[in-house]
């Protein structure tokens, strides 16, 4: 079942459920409007204080570097994007990403249950460090809270905004700073745990195959193939780990009739253009290793590797996937904010709040029309 159809239920049972019971929800800090709905609260404010009084010098020093690595993220990420636009029709660098949804132009498929958990440790990590380095920075939260815009959640720490506005440069860069930096963090402390995962499978495991992981809706195998299979061969070329997978299926080409043996059987496919290069023959599968233990006495609890790499995998790419892309210097992102601040140390307000405005203005027409040639 796609993805989109659990988000549409969801849709209809929650707003249906808050137009139902939308004054008791309002008596318990639940603003209702529609499409956004938001719940507010101030009980956590005092654990985001003790953790932000547990070691005030470091939370400072913390982003102090931090603030460094932001503006050269912000570059880099830029640069990026920027550079990009030539191959936007082939490889667009943008794409609306939704956990269990295939989007049209996206070559990342982000599982449903992994994806919602990695897309709240984004949230959590993000907005407690905000709040985190505020307090640290002596400006009072008003407020703590989860947000529903139509489906898709969200969450925020709000912060006492006229005195934000009054606090120190350096103060407020820190504070803006603070929530992708913390996002790239746990990107580089869950790379480091798939590592160690990664390292340790092959003292239970030894590869055996290829499996097929996702069948791409209207692709070739659509239809044709399942999930799960195991790849044996294609058209007699034989397939014993990921090295020789890959070095079979490069060698297609667009409207080519292809057999695949599976450990069910074979099958006949017409290769389509792959969508990130058409002069590249299109199979419509996301095929991973295929592992078998080497001791079965050890039962399923090995199995649970493959759960945890999975999982730290989509907590990486989604924390330095949105880190970076909050640091885009475009307001309302973070990184807008930081890059008026730092140009307001050499300009006056009403030249850096007009140079930042207009470079937001074409950051969001690139971001858009990289999403719109996705989709075409």
């Amino acid at each position: 079942m796609n993805g989109i159809y659990y988000y549409l239920i969801a849709f209809a049972v929650i707003w249906i459920f808050a137009g139902i019971f939308h004054k008791q929800l309002s008596n318990h800090g639940v603003e209702i409007n529609f499409p956004v709905l938001m719940w507010k609260t101030q009980r956590l404010r005092g654990l985001i204080s003790r953790i932000s009084n547990f070691s005030p010098t470091f939370w400072r020093w913390y982003m102090n570097v931090g603030i460094v690595v932001a503006f050269g993220a912000m570059i880099f990420i830029t640069w990026t994007l920027v550079s990009s636009l030539p191959s936007v029709f082939e490889t667009p660098a943008v794409s609306i990403v939704i956990p269990g949804v295939e989007m049209p132009g996206s070559s990342i498929y982000i599982p449903f249950i992994y994806g919602l958990i990695a897309l709240a440790t984004v949230l959590i990590v993000h907005e407690f460090s905000h709040g985190i380095q505020a307090v640290g920075e002596k400006i009072p939260i008003k407020s703590i809270g989860l947000l529903l815009f139509a489906i898709l959640p969200g969450a925020f720490v709000e912060p006492d905004e006229d005195e934000l506005k009054k606090a120190k440069r350096i103060s407020r860069l820190r504070v803006y700073a603070a929530g992708s930096i913390a996002n790239i963090t746990l990107a580089l402390i869950a790379i480091v745990l798939v590592s160690l995962i990664s390292a340790g499978i092959p003292s239970f495991f030894e590869e055996d195959g290829i499996a097929i992981d996702r069948i791409v809706s209207d692709s070739p195998s659509d239809g044709i193939l399942k999930e799960g299979m195991v790849l044996k061969a294609i058209d007699n070329h034989q397939i014993n780990d990921s090295s020789s997978y890959g070095e079979i299926i490069t060698g297609y080409n667009p409207g080519d009739n292809v057999t695949v043996q599976t450990d069910q059987g074979s099958y006949s496919l017409t290769l389509d253009k792959n969508p990130n290069n058409e002069s590249r023959g299109f199979f419509g599968i996301q095929a991973t290793k295929h592992f078998k233990l080497i001791n079965d006495s050890l039962g399923p609890i090995p199995w649970v590797l493959f759960e945890l790499l999975e999982l730290f995998q989509w907590i990486f790419m989604l924390n330095l996937g949105i880190g970076l892309f909050n640091l885009l210097p475009l307001k309302p992102l973070d990184g807008g904010h930081m890059l008026e601040i730092l140009l307001s140390y050499k300009l006056p307000e009403e030249k850096c709040k007009p140079l930042v405005n207009a470079l937001s203005l074409v950051m969001a027409m690139i971001i858009v029309f990289s999403i719109v040639a996705g989709f075409l």
